[in-house]
């Protein structure tokens, strides 16, 4: 019995591809590694920023350039960025009927907490969250793995209680580690190659049709 859903932020709440990839360019370009706007970036949206920058630069998730770049990428999301940045259709609805239905929601996102908070007050979204959870700004708990077994401890959540909801391998690999059983919604970020090797238990094209999937007992 479902008591409890884990929601991922960006590609499955919102939309926030002009805020983070805007800020990505303004990050590397500030350690000397310009980007043609011709250039796609939209992969580094969900999985750990830090690494997806350091494969851009094309150096180890260690090295300083790729701390640089993330410290300049912070300099313009922590302040325009974060707002740069659209709610899907019904996604608030949505989160109400899950609210009233009884489930305990609560984020999950590799995104900073600090961000991901300001993100959800912006948009009037955190009143329907038992607590935001995301990574520290040290890089602790980017990984969703680790985010999720600590949300479990942190709430003294039962995985076979809990669901996953996310648009990225990262999301369901995440879960699968914890035991979570995983829906992707598909109009987010990942491909469908993506999605398809990560088999997550079921797919829905966009948020608002979770309601649907539990009420058919999925």
């Amino acid at each position: 019995m479902i008591k409890n859903i884990l929601i991922d932020l960006d590609g499955t709440l919102t939309d926030p591809k002009v805020g983070i990839t805007t800020s990505a360019r303004y990050g590397l370009a500030k350690v000397g590694h310009s980007i043609a706007e011709s250039e796609n970036i939209d992969w580094i949206i969900g999985p750990p920023l830090k690494a997806s920058l350091a494969k851009i630069l094309n150096v180890s998730v260690d090295n300083d350039l790729a701390e640089q770049a993330l410290l300049g990428y912070r300099e313009r999301f922590a302040v325009t960025g974060l707002f740069e940045n659209e709610v899907f259709a019904n996604v608030a609805e949505t989160l109400k009927q899950l609210q009233e239905q009884g489930y305990r929601l609560f984020l999950a996102t590799a995104k900073p907490e600090i961000y991901a908070k300001r993100i959800l007050e912006h948009f009037n979204l955190l009143q329907y969250f038992e607590y935001p959870y995301g990574s520290e700004l040290t890089g602790e708990r980017t990984n969703k793995g680790d985010l999720i077994e600590y949300i479990l401890q942190q709430e003294k959540l039962d995985p076979k209680e809990c669901l996953m909801i996310g648009d990225r391998e990262h999301d369901i690999l995440g879960a699968r580690r914890n035991g979570i059983e995983t829906i992707a919604v598909e109009n987010g970020y990942g491909s469908k190659a993506e999605l398809d090797e990560a088999q997550p238990k079921a797919r829905i094209q966009q948020f608002s049709q979770i309601t649907q999937l539990l009420a058919a007992q999925v």
